[in-house]
């Protein structure tokens, strides 16, 4: 390297392009169709190096797939964290979620009082938002303490798991059900509907009216209600099993969310809980793993602990940072990346950039990019800002649709903005760190339990790019072959002139 490469203490952009992995050439393989020259460039010409982004490199269980989330906070905490999934299910191998007093006595005062308990959450094995298997746990426990009914709510997956699938998932869940000896499906709703975080209340409104009043299409069984979708599985419309009887949630009864990441099932679960009080109904509510929401929901599981990452770092230094992504990620490079810390601090600025219509992800591939980019390179123009922080959310959000044509074109979109981006960095003589979060577009179908081939729009467990961009032109090392997402923060600290912090097991790779 260069003196200029080594030297540090410039200002910089951290960029991260989610859904942004990598995977040889295949026909799948949206990334590598798209025509990307600047990406294609910067990894060759400039240090470049593949980062683990799933399983346990950041903190899950062997050969889970990454997410945006987890992605995220290991960028922020410079190391990997155990995630709530790997926690359920440690706490499920352990025994200790049957034992926990907070569920036993939850259960024994449903069987006291002749009550029933409401299980809620999606239904898949994503690994995502939640896993089907946990189901098994919370029904044996319920049959093990004697509540007389359990009536599950299931919402229908489409995107974390292939579309085409809800039914196999359902009948999972039935055979759970069966095997636990306590439990049906009385309610069946499309995650488009219950699990939205654009503040759409609208559909989640629909989810509360038809697990809270049975207010919903009656289906005469689950498959009914999944093969009635003209949209897949993630719109299947809000239907009532009609021979399962009255299921609806009454007073005295109780509410299980089986979810274990929050972000996308509180607006369903504060809504909830708040129609059920407008209502007259006091119900008690635990979940799985600790959520986010208005509403006190205690937690079976809690959190693993995430401070003293880059942004406790970034704070102590007095480093001034501003973070940018559209409202679909905007959370990630705030709430996530600052250790589920959702204050903005004193040396931090918050844009998040939104539409003027809503989204159509499939012909609008290129979403709000170019106001993301603007304000990027705003920020970047600016000198008291020492640090952009932002997220290009088109590949991995179009990627969801399952749509190889229109991921293509996100992310060809994706580089006509970083082209942009590396120009601003050049003339205002900041360095750029480009990282993938997970993979998603570079595998875009996916093999059926039924053998066919289907549109996956799902994370994958493929490493994802890493490039550093001088702040000036030089000749510099390559980064070590292998990294992880945990070495992001350490290397962005070191770029900035400043050591890891003493809770980072991540490495600086300059």
């Amino acid at each position: 390297m260069t003196p200029s490469d080594t030297t540090p203490g410039g200002p910089g952009i951290l960029l991260v392009l989610d859904g942004w992995g990598h995977a040889p050439p295949s026909a799948d393989n949206a990334v590598d169709a798209a025509h990307t020259p600047v990406l294609d460039e910067l990894t060759s010409r400039h240090p470049s190096t593949l980062a683990e982004a799933s399983g346990e490199a950041v903190g899950l269980l062997p050969g889970t797939v990454g997410n945006s989330e987890i992605g995220h906070m290991v960028i922020g905490a410079g190391r990997p964290l155990p995630y709530d999934s790997l926690l359920v299910q440690q706490h499920i191998d352990s025994g200790e979620l049957r034992e926990n007093t907070r569920l036993t006595g939850l259960l024994d005062t449903l069987a006291d009082t002749g009550r029933a308990l409401h299980l809620i959450g999606l239904c898949s094995d994503g690994q995502i938002h939640a896993h089907v298997g946990h189901l098994s746990e919370l029904l044996a426990t319920a049959l093990a303490r004697r509540v007389p009914r359990v009536w599950i709510h299931a919402i229908t997956d489409g995107r974390d798991v292939a579309d085409g699938t809800a039914e196999m998932y359902l009948k999972q869940v039935t055979a759970l059900a069966e095997a636990a000896g306590a439990g049906r499906i009385a309610t069946v709703i499309g995650r488009g509907y219950a699990m939205d975080k654009a503040g759409n209340l609208e559909l989640t409104d629909q989810a509360v009216q038809l697990v809270a009043d049975g207010h919903g299409t009656p289906a005469v069984d689950v498959q009914q209600a999944v093969r009635a979708s003209e949209r897949g599985d993630e719109w299947v419309t809000p239907s009532v099993v009609s021979d399962v009887g009255y299921a609806q949630v009454a007073d005295g009864d109780a509410v299980v969310w089986f979810n274990f990441r929050s972000d996308r099932i509180q607006q369903f679960a504060d809504g909830l809980l708040d129609h059920l009080a407008a209502t007259g109904r006091t119900v008690e509510s635990l979940s799985l793993a600790q959520y986010d929401t208005r509403a006190d929901i205690p937690a079976l599981v809690q959190r693993a602990d995430a401070s003293g990452g880059l942004a406790d770092e970034l704070t102590a230094a007095g480093v001034r940072s501003v973070r940018i992504a559209e409202a679909e990620k905007f959370e990630h490079v705030t709430y996530y990346v600052n250790g589920r810390d959702g204050s903005v601090r004193d040396v931090e600025e918050h844009q998040r950039i939104t539409g003027e219509s809503k989204p159509d992800y499939v012909a609008r591939p290129q979403m709000n990019l170019d106001r993301v980019t603007d304000a990027v390179l705003a920020a970047a123009a600016r000198t008291d800002v020492d640090l952009v922080i932002a997220n290009l959310a088109n590949i991995d959000v179009v990627g969801h649709t399952g749509n190889y044509t229109a991921t293509v074109k996100a992310c060809e979109h994706t580089d006509a903005a970083v082209a942009r981006i590396v120009n601003a960095a050049r003339e205002s003589g900041r360095w750029l760190l480009l990282v993938g979060d997970h993979g998603n577009a570079e595998k875009m179908t996916k093999q059926a339990p039924d053998g066919t081939t289907r549109p996956y729009g799902g994370h994958t467990t493929h490493p994802v790019p890493l490039v550093v961009v001088p702040a000036r032109e030089s000749t510099a090392a390559a980064l070590p072959q292998r990294a992880t997402l945990a070495d992001v923060a350490p290397t962005v600290l070191h770029l900035l002139g400043h050591k890891p912090g003493s809770a980072m097991t991540g490495r600086p790779l300059l």
